[in-house]
């Protein structure tokens, strides 16, 4: 994570004020979005894998948690600071605010959540990265050459699946569920004001209960190909008449 983050503090350009001339679209860039309970960063770096396999001119990259560690080296904050704004299901008052961050080094919980969506979206206008999660497809939605992906399941399954990875009882999980998704609403209402996005929409939607990780990767390889997001990105033909 450091090598990456080092190479995308020597590229940084704040994207919500960005004038300058790019030598290449935005993009590409793959969005995964999941259910509570729905694995998904396994297939992230499954993906990665068969798209690194392709050729391409640059090297996919999978980002998740480094959202948050960029956007708190940029805010000078604890990451998991950072991350914990994003976990409010209700408005944190300004007390609680400062107990949390100290008074000296206290930020606007709006500056910190613009500052997240920023990282995201300088992100995926740099391209070749497959997002996952933090409302990525929402703060991405603007870019031609991009794949969203949303993974659902039934709620059995996803009960099942916290019990078997986490080893909790069947009230935990259900309570998890609950819980993530009241933070998770929030989060994406916080995403789609800033871009004034009415609603999500995704290219493909999966029953995550009926794939494995690799043959999911197959499917999405292929629908990247469909969707022609690459064809921007690939040497040019030269013509000979």
């Amino acid at each position: 994570m450091g090598n990456l983050l080092q190479t995308y503090l020597s590229k940084r350009v704040v994207t919500s004020n960005y004038t300058g001339k790019r030598n290449k679209p935005t993009g590409p860039v793959v969005t995964i979005s999941r259910e509570v309970g729905c694995s998904g960063l396994a297939l992230a770096y499954a993906l990665a894998g068969k798209l690194n396999k392709l050729n391409h001119p640059e090297e996919w990259k999978v980002l998740s948690k480094e959202i948050f560690y960029q956007s708190a080296i940029e805010l000078d904050l604890d990451p998991e600071k950072v991350e914990k704004i994003f976990k409010q299901t209700e408005r944190t008052p300004f007390d609680e605010l400062l107990n949390a961050f100290g008074e000296k080094r206290y930020k606007a919980d709006k500056k910190i959540k613009k500052t997240v969506f920023d990282v995201i979206r300088s992100f995926a206008d740099d391209g070749f990265c497959i997002i996952f999660g933090r409302a990525s497809n929402i703060v991405a939605a603007e870019i031609k050459n991009a794949l969203h992906i949303r993974l659902v399941a039934p709620l059995e399954d996803r009960i099942i699946s916290l019990m078997f990875r986490n080893g909790w009882s069947r009230a935990e999980s259900i309570h998890f569920i609950e819980q993530v998704e009241k933070e998770r609403i929030i989060y994406r209402q916080a995403a789609m004001s800033k871009y004034s996005v009415q609603s999500e929409l995704f290219d493909i939607t999966f029953n995550r209960a009926k794939f494995d990780d690799d043959t999911l990767a197959d499917i999405v390889v292929e629908a990247i190909h469909r969707k022609n997001i690459l064809d921007d990105y690939l040497p040019q033909k030269v013509h000979i008449p």
